[in-house]
C-alpha cells in the first residue's frame, strides 16, 4: 500500500500543505481545483506513484495551507509551488492541473518552461482565452456561479454556515455521475472550506479572474513547447479545453472524456490515469 506523506513547507508569506507519494526520480506535480484540494487526486496517486514522485499541495489558501489576505491570482499561485519545488529540490517535473489548478499550472509552465516536460490540463479554459466567454449564459450551460464569485461580500454572506449545502450542489449537478464523489469525499472538502478564511480564500480565485486574463495575454506571448495533453469531459468542456491550449502552446494532445462531467479525477479515474499513463511515460 502506498504511504501518503504529509508536509508543511514554510515560504514565508504562505505556508503549504502537501503530500507525497512514491520515490521515483521523476517527479510529478498535481494541482487541485475548487471547491476541492489535493484530496481530489487520492484515488490516482496510489498508481501515479508506481512510476513517479507524486507531490499534491493544497494552493494558497486553500485545504490545510494558511490563508493569507491576497496574491490569489494564479501567477502568485504558481510562484508558491515554484517556491516549494525550488525547497525540495525539483526542477523537473510533470505537471497536471484541474480546473482553477490547470491555471495555475499554466502560469508555472509559462513562467519555468525549463522546469516542466510535460504540462497536462484537466477541464477549464483559461481567463484571456475562453473562460470569459464561457461566463455566457447559453440555452445549454450556464456557468452563473463565476459572475455570483466574483461579487464581493453577498457569497460569503450566502453561503457562510451553509458550505456543504453549496458545496454538494457543484458535485450533484456538474457531474455526469454524482455518485462518483462519496459522502466521505464531501466530508473532507466540507471540513476544509467550512475553516475560517477558507471559503473567502477560494472566492478570491474567481476574484483574480480579470488579473489572470491579462497576465495570460502577457504569457502568450511565448508559446509553449513542451508537449500539452488537454482533457474535458464529455459533459462539462469537452473539446473548449483543446481549442483553448492550442492558442498557448505548439504541441497540444486533445481528447474528451466520456460520460464524465467536471470532476474528472474522480468520475473516470481510471480513464484519466490511462490518458496520463500514454502522455506522461
Amino acid at each position: 500500500m502506498t504511504k501518503l506523506q504529509h508536509h508543511t513547507a514554510n515560504l514565508g508569506e504562505v505556508r503549504l500543505h502537501y503530500v507525497v507519494a512514491g520515490e521515483s526520480d521523476k517527479t510529478l506535480v498535481l494541482l487541485h481545483g475548487w471547491p476541492q484540494t489535493w484530496h481530489e487526486w487520492h484515488r490516482l496517486i496510489p498508481e501515479l506513484a508506481r512510476n513517479f514522485r507524486v507531490i499534491a499541495p493544497d494552493l494558497r489558501g486553500l485545504g490545510d495551507s494558511s490563508r493569507p489576505t491576497g496574491g490569489y491570482d494564479k501567477k502568485t499561485v504558481a510562484l508558491d509551488v515554484i517556491q516549494l519545488l525550488e525547497q525540495l529540490d525539483c526542477k523537473r517535473i510533470q505537471l497536471v492541473g484541474h480546473d482553477w489548478g490547470g491555471a495555475v499550472a499554466y502560469a508555472l509552465a509559462a513562467q519555468r518552461p525549463e522546469w516542466v516536460e510535460r504540462l497536462a490540463v484537466l477541464d477549464i479554459v483559461l481567463p484571456g482565452f475562453g473562460l470569459e466567454q464561457a461566463m455566457a449564459p447559453t440555452a445549454e450551460r450556464t456557468l452563473w456561479h463565476l459572475t455570483f464569485h466574483l461579487a464581493r461580500d453577498v457569497p460569503e454572506f450566502l453561503i457562510g454556515g451553509r458550505e456543504r449545502a453549496y458545496i454538494s450542489w457543484f458535485f450533484k449537478n456538474v457531474a455526469y455521475n454524482p455518485a462518483a464523489i462519496t459522502e466521505a469525499d464531501i466530508d473532507e472538502y466540507v471540513r476544509c472550506y467550512a475553516a475560517p478564511g477558507a471559503l473567502r480564500a477560494g472566492l478570491e480565485y474567481y476574484r483574480a479572474l480579470f488579473q489572470d486574463a491579462e497576465d495570460n495575454r502577457n504569457f502568450a506571448r511565448t508559446r509553449l513547447q513542451m508537449p500539452v495533453l488537454a482533457l474535458g469531459g464529455d459533459s462539462s468542456l469537452g473539446p473548449y479545453v483543446q481549442s483553448c491550449m492550442e492558442q498557448l502552446a505548439d504541441h497540444v494532445k486533445g481528447a474528451v472524456i466520456p460520460e464524465c462531467g467536471h470532476w474528472i479525477a474522480e468520475e473516470q479515474p481510471k480513464a484519466l490515469l490511462q490518458h496520463l499513463d500514454e502522455f506522461l511515460t
